[in-house]
């Protein structure tokens, strides 16, 4: 008895420790300061391979990431995920280190080796103990300029595909982007279309290989190291490693078109519980002077957690669970756009009020506090981005593709900042008008016609600003 007593004496005193704390006035928080980018080294190699180094950090690792300008947007209309079939068999290994082999050296090294198959890029990568880098980087070079394409690993990869085609095709948000997108960018792959069945089932190994001839070569790739490594043998190893690589196709990207419509597309999917709203409509590039603006823009309409649109349909209403709001970059082009999944019954009810959101930043500038508090979390967003060599690379990464200069950077809180309640407003106004923002509806089809002529009445009202 006298041990529980103590135990809840010390319980008392304890929390009253607490509430005591908690109720005293914290100091704020510090602004963050500008971002100074580490001192790097470019070169560039007689066949058009580009290397950006950057020490970072005292950590005895080295994070190495291979870009390649391809990806799906090089694909043929007919061959749909042949990029993602060419980046099953580069883990295959190369004709020297089988997968096993490649494997288990990367695990010798302390680290781990990663291929991402994107829209307009394929990377390769990882990271290691900072005294295989000069190594580490040797198995990359050999990965790409030497991939082993096994003839035995053809079916399986393709299977790999197929079962993901199945899940993709019944997830109703991959339903939602493909139907989006596509009536954003017509036929060009930017729309991500799914493949079909007999697409996945015509590839080949040939075609793979065919893929990879295309589109792989030295000028339309770039490596970046950052960590904590031995500069001279980090570059001795680049030009040993790659110099030899086919000079390749030149960097070139087939132009898109966006189309800009107020048209809604509804997709059927019977009886579910929830509809996926995806709303949208092209927005300025990273290249605009506005762009900046428009990233705050976004935080404080839907792209981040305290959002108006969050804290109204989550937090308020109590539609959906996690809505959110982005800007998607592609070359020289962008699309913002606002994803939902609410319930069935509120869909028009969701729209009402994603409409009022957005015409009401349309019709006032917020406060100063409100942004400030945007600012401050895009700002630490930014800082702690920074705060591996990973996010370094991201960064450098995201001006190369966009053609940025450093300043992008090491401007970038400032520019933040800098931002003004009225920039804020005149972005609403001017580049994300509700009415004419193509919409896509997934979802139970007899729920959202009974509700089509409210979300048409949403859609309606126009204003001249």
């Amino acid at each position: 008895m006298k041990v529980i007593t103590s135990i809840l004496t010390c319980l008392a005193v304890t929390t009253t420790g607490l509430l005591s704390f908690a109720q005293e006035t914290l100091p704020p928080a510090g602004k963050p300061k500008d971002f100074k980018l580490p001192v790097y080294k470019k070169m560039e190699l007689p066949n058009g391979m580009k290397a950006t180094m950057i020490p970072y950090g005292n950590i005895p690792k080295v994070t190495v990431e291979l870009v390649i300008r391809t990806g799906q947007v090089h694909e043929p209309k007919v061959a749909r995920w042949l990029a993602k079939y060419t980046g099953k068999f580069l883990e295959e290994g190369s004709t020297k280190n089988d997968l096993a082999s490649l494997s288990k050296k990367v695990a010798a090294m302390g680290g781990r080796l990663t291929v991402s198959v994107g829209m307009e890029t394929i990377s390769i990568g990882g990271s290691v103990l900072a005294e295989f880098a000069p190594e580490f980087l040797g198995l990359l070079a050999e990965l790409v300029t030497d991939p082993a394409f096994p003839a035995s690993s053809a079916d399986r990869l393709k299977n790999d595909l197929k079962r993901d085609l199945s899940v993709r095709k019944a997830q109703p948000d991959a339903q939602a982007s493909e139907k989006f997108f596509t009536m954003i960018y017509g036929d060009h792959p930017y729309s991500n279309k799914l493949p079909t069945e007999e697409m996945l089932a015509a590839l080949s190994v040939e075609k793979a290989k065919k893929f990879y001839a295309d589109n792989f070569g030295a000028q339309r790739s770039s490596i970046y190291i950052a960590g904590n490594f031995d500069q001279k043998a980090v570059e001795q190893s680049i030009t040993k490693s790659f110099s030899s690589w086919t000079k390749g196709p030149a960097i070139n990207y087939p132009p898109a078109v966006q189309q800009r419509s107020n048209e809604i597309a509804i997709v059927e999917r019977p009886d579910a519980p929830q509809t996926v709203i995806l709303l949208g409509t092209p927005v300025p590039d990273p290249k605009s002077a506005e762009y900046t603006q428009l990233e705050i823009t976004n935080s404080l309409l839907g792209g981040s957690f305290g959002s108006r649109i969050t804290r109204n349909i989550r937090e308020d209403k109590g539609y959906t669970y996690s809505p959110y709001s982005t800007i998607q970059n592609r070359q020289k082009m962008a699309v913002w756009y606002e994803k939902a999944d609410v319930t069935s019954e509120h869909t028009a009810a969701s729209l009402a009020e994603i409409s009022k959101e957005i015409r009401g930043l349309q019709e006032k500038a917020p406060d100063i506090e409100e942004l400030k508090g945007i600012q401050n979390y895009e700002a630490g967003s930014f800082v702690l981005t920074n705060s591996s060599a990973d996010g370094i690379i991201d960064q450098l990464v995201f001006i190369d593709m966009n053609s940025l200069k450093d300043s992008y950077l090491t401007n970038r809180i400032k520019d933040i900042y800098s931002v003004t309640p009225q920039q804020v407003q005149n972005m609403t106004k001017k580049h994300l008008r509700y009415e004419d923002m193509t919409l896509v509806l997934v979802g139970d089809k007899k729920q959202i016609d009974n509700q089509l002529e409210e979300i048409k009445k949403t859609r309606a009202v126009k204003k001249a600003f």
